[in-house]
């Protein structure tokens, strides 16, 4: 299988962009299916590298297809829910929702494992490759049933109630968080603002003078003598 230069770019855009991952994941916003992601990050990074060392550049380049098919859709869906565009971003989300689902539960195993694990014996004897390949291969497969469920009642919950719930794997609790943040510094600040009028208040009656609304009163009566 001869390596073209346009199939080198992308396994190094791939590697790259995988390996970023990793190294952001420390920083990134603890979601619940942290486990998984980190699970994920590794058998992809060994796939993708095994399939570029061993020479298995078609199989290679057709599991990272299947996996941007919908991760294309994902990231824009990100983008407008952070922005409040909640029709695009329900719009975009059933897109993604209906690649996902197809192309992880339908074409990846039909395609790829059924080839890597059925077919590849018809041509090669089992060695050290075939069983490598094919356990990353199937925990691959193990989390896209994961995040299949996910997705299928994150639908189940917008057929019901015309809108998309939260993320499941709560990576929309963070802007949540922030505004709930937000809310909670205006009732801070309205309280200290209300706190400090009543202590001022206070402070000029102590001192034997009289409020500002009556000081403003006195001041238009003795006008009104004059």
């Amino acid at each position: 299988q001869p390596l073209q230069p346009s199939l080198f770019w992308y396994y190094m855009l791939e590697l790259s962009f995988y390996w970023s991952l990793v190294f952001t994941l420390p920083f990134d916003v603890k979601r619940k299916d942290f486990k998984e992601q980190i699970v994920h990050h590794a058998a992809t990074i060994f796939l993708i590298s095994f399939s570029y060392c061993a020479n298995y550049i078609r199989i290679g380049t057709l599991v990272m297809v299947i996996h941007d098919a919908s991760d294309c859709f994902l990231e824009p869906t990100k983008i407008f829910n952070y922005m409040k565009w909640k029709k695009t971003c329900d719009s975009l989300f059933m897109i993604f929702s209906a690649v996902f689902l197809i192309s992880r539960l339908v074409i990846y195993p039909y395609t790829v494992l059924y080839n890597t694990y059925y077919y590849s014996m018809e041509i090669f004897q089992p060695f050290f490759g075939y069983y490598f390949v094919n356990i990353l291969l199937i925990i691959l497969q193990l989390l896209h049933v994961f995040w299949s469920c996910l997705i299928i009642h994150m639908v189940y919950k917008f057929i019901l109630q015309g809108t998309m719930e939260k993320d499941m794997r709560s990576d929309t609790e963070e802007s949540d968080k922030d505004e709930e943040r937000d809310k909670i510094r205006e009732k801070e600040k309205n309280g200290i603002t209300y706190f400090s009028n009543t202590t001022s208040n206070g402070y000029i009656q102590r001192n034997g003078s009289e409020p500002l609304n009556n000081r403003a009163h006195l001041a238009n009566g003795h006008a009104k003598e004059r």
